[in-house]
């Protein structure tokens, strides 16, 4: 047996709580993608957006004269009127009509329902992680490292879906907005998926039983003829 399979098992699952920490904080927070209209006139009160897989944030915001390569509203972390609300798809007393407007609401919806997969995978791995440090569980290592496998691929597809309807959005001739960025949610997503992904397959070869070194070894632990 193995006697490092334990500090390796520890080691790659302090890598993973890394990973689902990244995810969760890329679920829960606005920050996928900062939108920006063309600004007309300085001196005045433009709207930049910003938003996630459940809510819209839109904040007004005083512009001054900007530099030649600038054309839009922002940056979004300059002070101004905050006001946020969640996709009416998700609660129709809300209204969010830039978001509706500007885009298909399957995307948002195939996004954020792909991302909960990816949320339930990483819960269900970490369960059995725990579980496997129990004496004579370790067997549960292997499917815990296809869960963790399945989440980062869940949430690099919503990754894409959700850059697909930014995409859409800013092509939209009906869109008010010119410009466009990924923002620290975004980057929290993709990160999850690089950790979760190879994560979990190295938690599955860890789990894998050690191949022979030398060839008689698999004659030595072969079971007595009677």
């Amino acid at each position: 047996m193995d006697e490092s399979k334990p500090l390796k098992v520890r080691l790659t699952f302090s890598v993973i709580l890394v990973g689902v920490s990244l995810l969760f904080a890329a679920v829960v927070t606005d920050h996928w993608a900062v939108l920006s209209p063309k600004v007309e006139e300085y001196n005045a009160t433009c709207e930049a957006a910003h938003f996630g897989l459940w809510r819209l944030c839109t904040k007004r915001i005083f512009m001054r004269e900007q530099g030649p390569k600038e054309k839009g509203c922002g940056p979004i972390s300059l002070p101004g009127e905050h006001n946020c609300s969640y996709f009416k798809h998700f609660t129709p007393g809300q209204s969010s009509e830039i978001f509706e407007v500007t885009t298909q609401k399957e995307y948002s919806i195939s996004a954020a329902a792909i991302a909960i997969f990816s949320v339930g995978f990483a819960i269900i791995g970490t369960i059995c992680v725990l579980l496997s440090f129990r004496k004579k569980m370790d067997y549960l290592l292997k499917p815990a490292s296809m869960f963790y496998t399945f989440a980062g691929l869940c949430i690099i597809i919503s990754v894409e879906v959700m850059r697909q309807s930014v995409k859409r959005m800013i092509d939209s001739k009906e869109t008010v907005w010119i410009e466009y960025s990924y923002s620290w949610s975004f980057a929290c997503a993709c990160a999850s998926f690089v950790l979760l992904f190879i994560c979990g397959i190295t938690l599955l070869l860890i789990a894998l039983p050690r191949f022979p070194q030398n060839p008689w070894e698999t004659c030595m632990d072969a079971e007595p003829e009677h």
